[in-house]
């Protein structure tokens, strides 16, 4: 395929993919007790490293979805399943980490590490499982 041809391809699969990102990071920061974007500009490292190991959850399967897809439709789907997943994970992890957002707030760093390992390890798992 000629560069050119594909360039319109790039940019709808592209623009999708950031599209879903976003949305994924304004329900997940909406969805939350704490306020990610409010913490991280106060220099909570925790709060970074939670929304970064959510982000990386969620853009793994998004990736992963983007490269198997058959087309647009296809990637809104598994798009939609990543976040489910996402959604499960923060579950986990506020299930394993009794008032885990008051210890983002307090900035303790083993929560925030181990969120972030739950988020990207869920994603990891999802991303493999779309090869079936």
């Amino acid at each position: 395929m000629h560069f050119m041809q594909g360039l319109a391809d790039f940019a709808t699969y592209f623009g999708m993919g950031l599209g879903f990102m976003v949305v994924y990071v304004l329900l997940y920061v909406y969805a939350t007790p704490h306020r990610e974007i409010t913490l991280i500009r106060g220099d909570n490292l925790p709060a970074a490293v939670v929304l970064a190991g959510a982000l990386l959850g969620f853009a793994v399967p998004l990736a992963s979805a983007l490269r198997i897809a058959s087309g647009l439709l296809d990637v809104a789907a598994w798009a939609f399943m990543a976040l489910v997943a996402q959604l499960v994970a923060y579950a986990l992890v506020a299930l394993l980490l009794k008032d885990f957002s008051k210890r983002i707030n307090r900035g303790e760093m083993a929560a925030a590490v181990l969120a972030a390992a739950i988020h990207l390890g869920v994603g990891l798992i999802n991303s493999a499982a779309m090869s079936f």
